[in-house]
């Protein structure tokens, strides 16, 4: 009898409690950002995340229709006003616009680092520190943290030039910045969240995409792209055995916490390229769903 009712007292318990939540969540203007990676986008719902990755994870919010999809210039650096500044603008006017007081940023790549610019310098602009505010916590997909031995490559021009063109773009001031040298001096000096730096003020949470599959005839292969996961399992020889094709994962990994690396959960135990961890693959839209 009185391990029933201790049971019965810890159900009572999380009853209350969940009903506590449920109260305040029902009470806060629930919404959810998507900010993409390196590029400068004008339709980054239908070119980057696409439509069904975006229409399944919305599902999680009480309003569906208060998500907003970024499109800024990410060839800049992370506090170019074409950047953090953009970012900011249109975060702003999501926040005004739909009378919205709690968000998810769900970032992906070189993404995180611009939102990680935003939590790390609320004095640099005067629309951060709402912002801060506003967002619950940022979901990072594949953020290149620590940035990534490839981003040099492609700035000198050799053969990863053509293989990675269509994931980086050439020669910009995004690609400079992600040189693993210079991320780790930004790390150190400007950011917060990495080994031996202040916590960010909002949590930051990792999916680290582990492994490529490019197997022509494994229909896994094809999810975000087949010719991208070619080149990017292709890339990853000189990369570090647990990648994405793109990132390290231990770049992936560098600031905030991990949620989950793929394979936790992914349907079948499937690995995320860098490619497909911006889309709906293996089970992820139903996890960014549940979450949000």
């Amino acid at each position: 009898m009185l391990k029933i009712s201790f049971l019965n007292k810890l159900l009572l318990g999380a009853s209350l409690i969940g009903g506590s939540f449920m109260a305040a969540s029902a009470s806060a203007n629930v919404g959810v950002a998507f900010v993409h990676g390196t590029g400068q986008q004008s339709d980054a719902y239908n070119d980057y995340w696409t439509g069904s990755m975006i229409q399944s994870v919305i599902q999680g919010l009480p309003n569906s229709s208060n998500y907003t999809v970024i499109n800024c210039d990410f060839t800049q650096y992370m506090w170019d006003s074409r950047a953090s500044g953009c970012l900011a603008g249109q975060l702003t006017n999501f926040i005004n616009n739909k009378g919205i007081t709690q968000m998810t940023l769900i970032t992906h790549s070189n993404g995180g680092n611009v939102v990680r610019w935003i939590l790390s310098n609320p004095t640099w602009d005067s629309r951060f520190p709402n912002i801060i505010n506003k967002t619950k916590e940022v979901i990072a997909l594949a953020p290149s943290s620590g940035g990534t031995p490839l981003a040099e490559a492609v700035l000198s021009g050799n053969a990863f030039e053509q293989s990675l063109g269509w994931l980086l773009g050439y020669q910009n001031d995004a690609v400079r910045m992600q040189q693993e040298s210079w991320m780790a001096s930004y790390n150190a000096n400007w950011l917060y969240g990495t080994a031996g730096r202040p916590s960010l003020p909002k949590p930051f949470v990792n999916v680290v995409g582990t492994d490529v599959e490019s197997a022509i005839w494994d229909g896994d292969s094809y999810c975000g792209g087949y010719s991208q996961n070619v080149g990017l399992e292709f890339t990853q020889n000189w990369l570090d055995s647990c990648s994405d094709g793109f990132l390290n994962c231990s770049s992936q990994s560098a600031a905030g916490s991990v949620w989950f690396y793929d394979k936790w959960y992914t349907k079948g135990g499937e690995p995320l390229s860098h490619a497909q961890s911006r889309r709906n693959c293996f089970y992820l839209d139903s996890y960014l769903r549940n979450r949000i």
